[in-house]
């Protein structure tokens, strides 16, 4: 029985060859039909190479299961969550390694209703399976169609704007050369139908597996100057962009600054609490207060997560919430089958902008000036969890409080942080954010990253 080590807590991924290959996804797709005694699945995959073959083996797997198979072609995480919902049928998977190293490859597993599957909620009974690689006879071999769904997706995100608010507006769009293109091309034509006034300019937007501008990633800081530089070539009102599998967006302002996932959390939360007052909101626990107090200022009742979008969808179905964010730009919908979507964000604070008169940087400032944050650090270091320990010493006895929903937070007057582990790596991340006091939580996310590296 060979161990197969590509399948983490929250999806599956691997490097290509030993880890994942097309081997693996027909076992995959066995173990998948047989867990679930799936009737149909709808199968999708990224601008990675190998993502149409792998997604071909995965689909073979589950045919020789007995079960039919959807084939949605090039698209999104986002597409094959929503197909699973839409179509009614039994699961889905989308073949992606999103934002890893482009010899990686991967998938994100669904059952019914889009619900994700992980760790805790079957993905490791998959394993299982595909490891002991015996599986019956199916009584009869499923069939294999390919079908677009790419209208009915849009139409569905056409849903959450009222086209009629958008006024007149210069937008770059990088899709990083993974699958977003295809989804703004069709937007553009239904904005163009509706007379909506917005101008897109479109860069590194052909869908290519070699990632010719550098992997698809605008949590880091170095994959930011391409959009950043468009934004201010083209004097564009808002600039975004995306990972691979388009499940997170990335805003900049109109100064080309790259604007923190969090303070996007606080933006949506409020705009979703104006139609629905009272309603509930999820975050995660890595910075917190400014999407606190904007939530209770809103009227609306915030709930804390722990971070994954597993655990956030979860909580999300659990509180019936309208709205779940995280700070890594995951947003969660609940009218999206309570998962996560990178177009919807970008929609919805460009109606915002529209409605409000302003622009995106005065829409966060106030926020930012309330509770600056350091955004998320990550350290690479031996042993994580004494780290954590450490830390936890130095400060325990001043902090007024302690949560350990994810990791470690602690609360000061006037300053808190938020420290945790990596699932998948030896990696402390660490987040700070202080009420008003830039300068304090510059001192102290120093001071926390001193007492790190020291402990080494």
């Amino acid at each position: 029985m060979v161990n197969l080590t590509c399948f983490k807590a929250y999806d599956i991924r691997g490097e290509l060859g030993e880890e994942l290959n097309n081997d693996i996804a027909y076992r995959i797709g066995r173990a998948f039909g047989h867990h679930l005694q799936a009737k149909t699945v709808v199968v999708g995959g990224d601008a990675r190479l190998t993502s149409e073959e792998l997604k071909l083996a995965l689909a073979e797997g589950l045919v020789d299961s007995g079960v039919d198979v959807i084939d949605i072609g090039m698209t999104g995480t986002e597409e094959v969550y929503f197909a699973t919902k839409y179509l009614g049928i039994d699961g889905g998977i989308e073949v992606t390694a999103s934002h890893n190293p482009i010899n990686y490859n991967g998938m994100k597993l669904v059952r019914e209703d889009a619900k994700p599957i992980s760790g805790d909620s079957g993905l490791y009974d998959i394993k299982t399976l595909a490891e002991k690689n015996e599986f019956p006879e199916a009584i009869q071999r499923g069939k294999f169609v390919q079908q677009s769904n790419l209208v009915p997706y849009v139409e569905h995100l056409m849903t959450y704007i009222i086209p009629s608010n958008i006024k007149p507006m210069k937008l770059v769009v990088n899709s990083g050369n993974g699958a977003a293109g295809h989804v703004i091309d069709e937007i553009e034509k239904r904005f163009s139908a509706f007379n909506i006034p917005i101008e897109f300019i479109k860069i590194h937007h052909e869908a290519n597996g070699n990632f010719p501008n550098g992997i698809p990633n605008p949590l880091l800081p170095e994959c930011r100057a391409h959009t950043a530089n468009a934004v201010i070539e083209h004097n564009a009102d808002m600039g975004v962009a995306w990972d691979g599998d388009f499940d997170r967006c990335f805003l900049f302002d109109e100064k080309g600054e790259f604007i923190e996932g969090y303070y996007i959390v606080g933006l949506l939360a409020e705009a979703f609490l104006k139609k629905e007052a009272g309603a509930k909101i999820i975050h995660d626990p890595r910075l917190t207060w400014n999407t606190i107090d904007v939530v209770n200022a809103a009227g609306g009742e915030p709930i804390i997560s722990k971070t994954g979008h597993a655990f956030i969808k979860e909580r999300m179905r659990k509180e019936d919430a309208i709205y779940g964010g995280e700070m890594s730009a995951h947003h969660y919908f609940r009218d999206f089958a309570y998962c996560d979507s990178g177009m919807i964000p970008w929609l919805l604070v460009a109606e915002l902008l529209s409605v409000r008169k302003i622009k995106l940087s005065e829409a966060v400032r106030e926020r930012i000036e309330a509770y600056p944050s350091s955004g998320e650090i990550n350290l690479k270091l031996e042993n994580p969890q004494e780290a954590i320990s450490y830390v936890r010493d130095k400060y325990e006895r001043l902090a007024l409080q302690i949560d350990e929903t994810d990791g470690i937070s602690l609360e000061f007057d006037d300053w808190r942080f938020n420290l945790r582990t990596s699932n998948t790596e030896p990696v402390v991340r660490l987040n700070v954010e202080s009420r008003s006091n830039f300068q304090l939580m510059k001192v102290k996310t120093q001071d926390i990253l001193c007492l790190l590296r020291g402990y080494q």
